[in-house]
């Protein structure tokens, strides 16, 4: 190997090496954030000759700096954004000096794009505030300052900028500083340093301003390079969430995942969330080699000495070490959605490398992000932010988001467009005896008079479909219930949530005591109506297969359901055909075993208000007419 090759090979193994600080910048339009981060890179030269030459071209022709050159535009790379000198969306940048490799995502100022801001905060280890030297604290930097705490971001860089425009006045800096002080006092940053400075002319940002000898700190590029972060990581709680079960041959079975904080060492005994069952690590593989120990962010496979189901979203602890094992608790929530909260939404919750479904059960308050008030409010809209109760449908495996920012944070997912609708995170457990009820007193009216908090139109969303009653009448062995049975399995199949009742299953149950007299069974259908109508107001639809003897029947049967939702069909079968279809029924009629048999020795009235009228011979065309027909009136679609 040639000597270049060793010194480039040398350099990259040093480079690899390097400690990465992710850091995000905010402030106000115009506090000179993009300028900032340009200075930064050019100062420190990481940019590249055709950049710099696209800079300084730009800078004369779309420029906001005068005769400078306007550091912002290596940044605003959207067309809007140069063109209105403005930032949008969050522009990641990454550079690199000789102590420490750097990622910066530069976020929007407005409050518009809170979202924007949060997605480039959700990762960083430091954030650098901007204040503008001549506004001082404004209602934007509490805003950030409080999306910061939000996040548990520990390290707070407060940059005083443009203090060029101040004379560079102590006093100027030492009032902005007792501000900020004050405000912050009520959030939880626990490091804070205040750097004047000067993007635009470079005061403080890589080299230490000659213009203020009266700041006796590090410039800002020293502080970065040299600031601590690797403690930051919580190194306590051990967490591992399995991803993936390798199985590479039939000799080798491993779960990897990354650490999410803790550590891992081989020999450790480990516990398996949900099972609860035990074992040791026996090996802790990377594609490498073995390592006796990992720690995050290392991504791993780990091997046990036992044969142990163990699947993705489990995630193996040590047994004297347990996170919250709840299906309740309190996060603050950042709405990300363009559509509002809707509480009747069952979410997909994606918390570690678990998936299963969420509700929100309550908004507790939103917090204004400008005031920091707490408002109640019954739902979130775009870019605001609540705390909120969720519910989840299994348990997750969870630390308080302050105390692990891995195991503590979670995102929800809308189920039919699949968009990001919420990003959370959690403050604790909370016990199901301490879940407040979200019954409203007109709720609590509706109960008393024995009405469902589910609204009808509830239940048409929900089930893609409306709850109505089809009646199915004609004589015995007409063929009505051959149509009611494959009707039911054909709504099944297309998805709808559909109940069949025939009168062999009430009769053996429900009515049991009841004969076959005529007072009887205008009683048997009468319970019948009731039981579509409990279906009906469920949002079910209600197939009833009965002879239903006269049009005054049907009437009555027609009032209970409630005309708007009764569909009345006829199976129009010969008696002739009806005797050979069910033989035996006819035989004891004729034989005078039986009595009150419909069509022979009691009236069977043919309906004058039937929807459709069916041959027993056409039983598949008369399912299609049936489909069809539901189409058409909207009951249910068909596909």
């Amino acid at each position: 190997m040639t000597t270049q090759n060793l010194d480039i090979k040398t350099f990259l193994d040093q480079d690899q090496k390097k400690d990465l600080l992710r850091l995000l910048t905010a402030g106000s339009v115009d506090d000179g954030k993009s300028t900032l981060i340009g200075r930064l890179m050019f100062d420190s030269k990481m940019i590249y000759e055709d950049q710099l030459s696209a800079l300084e071209r730009d800078s004369k022709r779309i420029g906001h700096a005068g005769d400078d050159i306007d550091y912002a535009l290596l940044l605003d790379g959207l067309k809007a954004e140069r063109e209105q000198g403005i930032t949008i969306d969050v522009a990641y940048r990454y550079f690199s000096t000789a102590k420490r490799k750097f990622i910066i995502a530069d976020t929007p100022g407005h409050e518009q794009y809170t979202r924007n801001m949060v997605t480039g905060a959700s990762t960083a280890n430091l954030a650098i505030i901007l204040i503008d030297a001549r506004y001082g604290v404004i209602t934007q930097t509490k805003r950030h300052t409080f999306i910061v705490s939000l996040l548990g971001i520990k390290h707070v860089v407060v940059a005083i900028n443009k203090m060029d425009l101040k004379d560079f006045s102590q006093e100027v800096y030492e009032k902005i500083k007792a501000d900020y002080e004050s405000f912050v006092a009520q959030l939880d940053i626990p490091d804070i340093t205040f750097i004047p400075m000067s993007a635009l002319k470079g005061d403080n940002v890589v080299e230490k301003s000659e213009r203020m000898p009266w700041y006796k700190g590090a410039s800002l590029l020293d502080f970065l390079e040299n600031i601590r972060i690797v403690s930051d990581r919580n190194f306590t709680d051990m967490r591992y969430p399995v991803q993936f079960v390798l199985r590479p041959d039939i000799d080798f079975r491993g779960f990897s995942a990354a650490v999410a904080s803790g550590i891992i060492s081989k020999g450790d005994e480990v516990l398996v969330l949900p099972s609860y069952k035990k074992s040791t690590v026996k090996s802790i593989v990377t594609y490498d080699d073995e390592l006796d120990q990992a720690f995050p962010p290392q991504s791993v496979t780990v091997t046990l000495t036992d044969e142990i189901d163990i699947s993705r979203g489990d995630m193996l602890v040590h047994a004297d070490n347990l996170p919250r094992v709840e299906r309740h608790f309190e996060a603050m929530l950042v709405w990300m959605d363009e559509k509002p909260m809707n509480l009747s939404t069952q979410f997909y919750i994606k918390h570690s490398s678990n998936t299963t479904k969420a509700r929100i059960d309550l908004v507790k308050y939103k917090t204004d992000v400008n005031s920091l008030e707490k408002m109640p409010v019954e739902f979130l809209q775009l870019n605001e932010i609540g705390r909120v109760v969720i519910t989840t449908s299994k348990p997750l495996f969870f630390d308080p988001y302050k105390k692990n920012r891995q195991t503590g944070s979670f995102i929800l997912i809308d189920p039919i467009t699949h968009n990001t609708s919420a990003v959370g995170m959690i403050i604790d457990k909370l016990d199901s005896k301490n879940l407040e009820s979200r019954i409203t007193d007109v709720d609590k009216k509706n109960i008393a008079a024995g009405k469902s908090l589910i609204q009808p139109k509830e239940y048409q969303n929900k089930y893609n479909q409306k709850g109505q009653t089809i009646w199915i009448t004609g004589l015995h062995g007409s063929g009505k219930n051959e149509l009611a049975f494959s009707l039911e399995k054909k709504l099944f199949d297309s998805g709808a949530v559909v109940v069949l009742i025939d009168g062999s299953s009430v009769r053996s149950g429900l009515s049991r005591e009841l004969d076959f007299s005529p007072a009887d069974r205008d009683e048997n259908q009468r319970r019948v109506a009731h039981i579509c109508k409990i279906l009906n107001d469920q949002g079910i639809i209600a197939i009833a297969s009965f002879i239903s003897r006269n049009d005054s029947l049907r009437n009555q049967i027609a009032e209970i359901v409630g005309s708007d939702r009764f569909h009345l069909f006829y199976m129009n079968a010969t008696l002739d055909y009806c005797k050979n279809n069910k033989p035996e029924l006819y035989d004891l009629m004729e034989e005078g075993k039986t009595r009150y048999l419909p069509g022979v020795d009691l009236e069977y009235e043919v309906p004058q208000n039937a929807k459709l009228i069916f041959k027993p011979e056409e039983n598949s065309q008369n399912i299609e007419k049936v489909l069809d027909y539901l189409a058409a009136n909207k009951v249910f679609p068909h596909h």
